[in-house]
């Protein structure tokens, strides 16, 4: 996998952050850098912990699926991706109201938006020649970008780009799926 692909990744993997911080800062009066370095934290670093996470549990059961990996690595990002997509389209906003920055909240909205970062960590265990460690630090990093812009974008303008995002993601997520599945089978080759 190449920086490329790990960078459209770490951008689709972040959306969902993205969008739970663009409502973080709709119902925050004024953004501090506090609450700034306290999204990207709380985001950045369980996105770049989940892949971890997820990338040792597929190592130990590698042997096992190799010879069905890349349908796995395509359901698994299609099925990311697709949520993703139908999320867009949702007329549920989350709850904007929520202003609080508290370790109880955080933790349990960066669990929340990192649980597909645990399964694209376990496709990554399955695909050839995948750094981990750089795909951490690219999702990890690339989440706390995301996270930090969310605050100040929704503070400035509010949830009228949060569905664009999230579709952004998961259409990002499902391609990528599909690349991987057409390369095992041969139909292309980048």
């Amino acid at each position: 996998m190449n920086l490329t692909e790990l960078f459209l990744i770490a951008v689709g993997l972040s959306m969902d952050a993205f969008a739970v911080s663009i409502c973080k800062g709709l119902a925050t009066s004024e953004i501090s850098s506090k609450h700034i370095l306290s999204a990207g934290l709380w985001f950045g670093g369980f996105q770049a912990l989940m892949p971890a996470a997820g990338y040792f549990l597929g190592s130990a059961f590698e042997n096992y699926i190799t010879s069905f990996d890349h349908w796995i690595a395509f359901l698994l990002l299609g099925f990311i991706g697709g949520n993703m997509v139908r999320e867009s389209f949702s007329k549920d906003s989350g709850n904007p109201a929520d202003d609080s920055f508290a370790p109880k909240t955080m933790f349990i909205m960066a669990v929340a938006t990192s649980i597909d970062a645990l399964a694209a960590g376990i496709t990554f265990a399955l695909l050839p020649n995948v750094s981990i460690l750089a795909a951490v630090l690219f999702i990890g990093t690339i989440t706390f970008i995301f996270s930090a812009a969310g605050l100040k974008v929704g503070n400035v303008f509010g949830l009228k780009y949060k569905s664009r995002a999230e579709f952004a993601g998961g259409l990002i997520l499902i391609l990528i799926g599909l690349k991987i599945l057409l390369e095992h089978l041969g139909i292309i080759r980048f």
